[in-house]
């Protein structure tokens, strides 16, 4: 063996020395994760404040204990009810929850604590006197949030195409009877026109016959009777 095919044999074989210790960290990452992700616990929360946001949520919840994550699912634009701020702007409204602590023990006493209870602070604050809707979800993990979430986007989007079709479908069915009935109205104009032109015309192809007259009955009579009368005369008295 040559000194190049020695220092190949030495690059190759730190190649495979790397990639196996890569392999070994990315399986004491992984094992890492899993234990950490082990030790943490979800909450979920029913109900946000008014003018409660993630910012707001984290620095109430973080003097309870160490908080990871936190996910709010904002509220449906055609159902929620936006509030002016004094400066004009308008918050965000939120409907539900969740938030990982990064100890489950600890994010299952705060829930068995807060649950129910005013959620207090500054009095000039807007959410003062409203009540934790809190709950620990034992044995609930952040990925299976993720999947939740996927689900319902995916069933969202499908109810949503199938409200989408079935409003085509009757604005087709609108715009089929807008038609049809614009066609029914035309040849109902039609039949009229045709129906007034053809009277017209009836009418000036009417045509007035004259009958002729024939004399008076009385003068034919006294014709008759002044005619009788001078025969009568005549035989009476003997003329010629």
């Amino acid at each position: 063996m040559n000194a190049s095919e020695k220092e190949d044999t030495e690059i190759d074989a730190t190649k495979i020395l790397s990639n196996s210790e890569n392999a070994k960290l990315k399986k004491k990452k992984k094992k890492v994760a899993s234990n950490d992700a082990d030790k943490r616990g979800v909450c979920y929360l029913s109900r946000i404040p008014p003018h409660m946001d993630h910012v707001k949520l984290r620095h109430i919840l973080s003097q309870f204990g160490d908080i990871q994550r936190i996910f709010l699912v904002p509220q449906d634009p055609n159902a929620q009810v936006r509030v002016k701020r004094s400066r004009g702007s308008r918050d965000q409204a939120y409907s539900e929850g969740w938030v990982e602590f990064g100890n489950k023990n600890v994010a299952k006493r705060v829930a068995n604590m807060l649950n129910g209870e005013q959620i207090g602070g500054k009095k000039r604050s807007s959410f003062y006197y409203d009540l934790w809707n809190i709950k620990y979800l034992s044995k609930f993990k952040w990925d299976d949030l993720t999947e939740e979430l996927a689900l319902k986007k995916a069933t969202r989007e499908q109810k949503l195409a199938v409200e989408l079709s079935a409003a085509k479908r009757e604005r087709d069915f609108y715009l089929s009877r807008v038609d049809q009935s614009r066609a029914l109205d035309a040849i109902e104009e039609r039949l009229k026109k045709k129906s007034k032109v053809q009277q017209e015309s009836f009418q000036v192809a009417k045509v007035v016959r004259h009958f002729p007259q024939t004399k008076p009955i009385a003068a034919d009579n006294k014709q008759n009777k002044t005619e009788l009368s001078d025969d009568i005369l005549d035989a009476v008295f003997g003329g010629s």
